[in-house]
This record gives C-alpha cells, structure tokens and sequence, in this order.
C-alpha cells in the first residue's frame, strides 16, 4: 500500500450512496530621509531623488507571503510507517527446484512502508487535521513542525469515507492556524497551498479556487462522500493532509487528490466537511456516515441507450437506481434496479450528487421520503436511514 500520495484514475460513470475578495496587496512603505543636498541649496525634489537612490528599497510583501508568515509554522510534515508481513518461498532450499510451486516451504518476512504527508494544528492542545490515508494503519507517526521541532504522534481517528483523520502531540508553545467558512468561497477566489510535496518540506504554491462542489464520482472516488473544492494551485504527492487557504489566510480546504495525468487540476476538502468530521474522531474516535445503499447515475440520452433492457424506464428526469445493496437501508425499503427517484423529501432531483449530498446532510435513523417512477408508475417510498458499515483503515 502505498499511503503516501492518493492519484486517482478517470472518473467513473456511477455514484455510490454507502452512506448515503479581492486580493489586498500588502506593498512595503518606501521611507525617504532628508540629507545634506537640500542645505547646499539643491531643490527638495532633487533632494528627495538622491536621497531614495541611496536608500535600500523595502520589500514587498504580497497577501501570500502574509499569509505563510502569519501561517506557515502551523503546517507540519506527518512521516508515517507500518510493518506488514509477505509470505516469501525459501529459496535457500537447494532442492526447492524439484517441488510444484505450491509445495515450497514459505518464511515470513516482515516490511516496512514508509510514507510522508502534510498536516496542519488547528487547536492548542495539539490536534492536527490530516488525510486519513497518511495515517490509517501506521504503527508509528512523526510529527515535526517548521521550527524543526519532531514529536510522536497519536492517531485518534481516521475516517476513510471522507479521508479525513485527527493526530495529536503533546507539546508547548504550539502555532495555531486560522479555519475559514468554506461554504462562502466562490471560484475565482485566491488559493494557496503549503505543504510538504516530493520530500521539499515547506512548499507554497498559489492559484486560484477553480470549481467547488465537485462530487467524489466527478473526481473518481464515488465511494466517498465529499463534495470536493477544485484548484489549479500545485498539489503533489507529499502535499496531502496539508491546507489549502484564502487571500486572508484562512484555511478553506485540506488538500487530497489529484487526477492522474492531469495538469493544474488538485482537489480539497472543504475545511466545514473536515472540521464537522474531526469534532466525531475527537469525542468518540469514530463517525457514524447517513447510508442508503444504493447505485445511481443521472438521466441522460447516452445513459438511456446504454441500458440494459431489463431496466424499463419510462422517465427523463430524476435519478436511476442501478444497482441495491442487500440488507441495505434501500433494499429493506423495497427500491430496486430501475426505479428513478424524482423526489427526495418533495425536492426534485436532477443529479446524483445533488441526492448524494441531501443523503450525506440527513441524520442517521430518519425516515426520507422518496417518490420514485417504478415503470412508469409514481409510486411513494419511506426509508429509514442506516449508518455506513466499517471498513479497515
């Protein structure tokens, strides 16, 4: 496994339910002395003119480099390890050449993997927001800060459904990073990135926020319920877990994933998402995610063509069921392969991840109400909510 860096392939076609200002230029000021040329009678202007050749002009510093001043000391590299264990053929065996593949004598050999992200403290006592991928499963995490400072550190959660995981150190004097509203940002918005890419700790990298709300199918891990922000600011392996921030300094977004093969296209999670879930890992190391069960994809000519001709659908809007899991929420409530949900608590839905988002923001054990095109015939379906089964970090 390596939990170093998430690249994640071409998008695909379903959607799964499991749960289911302007920038401010920060110029330096240029600081003029009067010297001895105005007393032999040179014009003040003149005078100011030599006297500002002689001076070492000020630097400017622009709202990012404010911003890795003012923030730069809470971002941390997290190194992270895990010992796992290969079953080898012992080929010191001078006659294991006469034995059928299977009969060779196996030795245990254990490996270490290795991997290095990016994380940033947003609490004084020393709690850091991190991708649960840096972190599942380590049987030891580093934590060193800017000022070289390096800590153990303590996993006290790792939620894999929304990759998002909480590590603590016990430390003084400790930098504290600013978390902003994510559910305020518009594209066009200043984005910088600080993080610690291909093993080049403090990196910085800015642009712009490109698109928000990009659903995990559009980014090509459906089995998670983010709806992502999307950047054109430098996002390498290495960066992930580390925060993505606005032109005030404001973290918006941690960053997770980038599309293989693409260029200036990187993808965060909203910093409300992460916060909301690292609150559940920190009360009770844990998270309880809303859970339908079912597969689903937007109605559209293409999609309709492609159909099987066991799904009989008689609707050009709503969303397709496609596939139901058994013992799920949906399966107990009676939905099944071709059923198009129009209506989700008497709100029209269009698109998957419009549903999956309703779905995400529903409270586990609430009933929903669905209308749904059953072959052509409007029918009502309650579903009781169910909680996302585990899975391993």
């Amino acid at each position: 496994m390596n939990f170093e860096y998430r690249k994640f392939q071409k998008p695909v076609l379903y959607s799964t339910i499991f749960l289911m200002g302007a920038s401010v230029a920060l110029g330096g000021r240029q600081l003029l002395t009067h010297n001895n040329a105005e007393a032999q009678g040179l014009a003040p202007v003149v005078a100011e003119s030599i006297a500002a050749s002689r001076m070492p002009i000020a630097s400017d510093m622009n709202f990012v480099t404010a911003t890795v001043q003012k923030d730069g000391g809470a971002v941390v590299r997290i190194d992270s390890s895990r010992t796992i264990v290969r079953n080898m053929p012992d080929i010191s065996d001078p006659f294991s050449s006469l034995f059928d593949e299977s009969e060779i004598p196996n030795q245990q050999r254990k490996e270490v993997l290795q991997g290095t992200g990016s994380g940033f403290i947003f609490s004084n006592n020393g709690e850091i927001l991190t991708n649960a991928h840096v972190v599942s499963g380590a049987d030891k995490v580093t934590v060193t800060l800017k000022d070289g400072r390096s800590f153990n550190g303590k996993v006290l959660g790792a939620d894999t459904v929304t990759d998002v995981a909480v590590v603590k150190i016990d430390a003084p004097n400790l930098p504290v990073i600013s978390l902003g509203d994510s559910d305020r940002i518009q594209p066009g918005e200043w984005a910088i990135a600080i993080g610690n890419p291909l093993g080049l700790d403090n990196t910085v990298t800015s642009g712009i926020v490109s698109a928000t709300g990009r659903s995990s199918s559009q980014v090509g891990i459906p089995d998670q319920q983010v709806q992502y922000i999307q950047t054109d600011a430098a996002i390498n392996p290495g960066n992930s877990g580390g925060p993505l921030l606005n032109q005030r300094g404001e973290v918006i977004g941690m960053n997770t994933a980038i599309i293989k093969g693409a260029q200036g296209i990187g993808f965060a999670i909203p910093i409300n998402k992460a916060k909301s879930i690292a609150q559940q890992l920190i009360s009770q190391g844990k998270v309880d995610h809303p859970y339908l069960g079912v597969q689903m994809v937007g109605i559209t000519p293409e999609v309709l063509q492609k159909l099987p001709e066991k799904l009989k659908v008689n609707s050009d809007r709503g969303v397709l069921i496609v596939a139901v899991q058994r013992n799920s929420p949906a399966a107990n409530a009676g939905l099944k392969a071709g059923d198009v949900i129009v209506k989700f608590n008497n709100t029209d839905v269009n698109k998957p991840e419009n549903l999956q988002k309703l779905v995400q923001d529903s409270a586990v054990g609430s009933n929903l109400q669905l209308e749904v095109n059953r072959s052509g015939q409007q029918i009502k379906v309650s579903v009781q909510v169910g909680t996302f089964p585990n899975r391993a970090g």
